[in-house]
């Protein structure tokens, strides 16, 4: 789901790029890629500017399935928010804008020496 929902929100990206966001080596992530492919929820297409280069691309099978996962997710987590406290709901936002900008960091590791 990781993968299909890098694809959804930056659109056709290459194992590289895919593995950068998700702080992955492509490698490790070359078994999801056939998977997801071989499933039909992504296409692998040769880049249109170096045709070595893959690119990912969600299908519409792939929008289907993040969307059934991310309604069932939903489902759930509507009900379970309604027993936290108003307080206890603006600390989750709050912690999720956090992340949020965590995630979209951009860190460089300090240099040896």
């Amino acid at each position: 789901m990781t993968v299909l929902g890098h694809l959804r929100r930056r659109g056709p990206s290459t194992p590289g790029q895919v593995a950068e966001a998700e702080r992955q080596r492509p490698q490790s992530l070359m078994r999801v890629f056939a998977e997801l492919e071989a499933e039909g929820l992504i296409v692998r297409e040769p880049g249109t500017t170096d045709r070595r280069r893959s690119v990912l691309s969600l299908t519409e099978e792939g929008r289907r399935a993040l969307e059934r996962d991310m309604a069932e997710r939903d489902a759930w987590l509507a009900p379970a928010l309604e027993t936290l406290s108003e307080t206890e709901r603006g600390v989750l936002a709050l912690a999720a804008e956090v992340m949020e900008r965590l995630a979209n960091a951009e860190v460089r590791a300090p240099e040896d020496g």
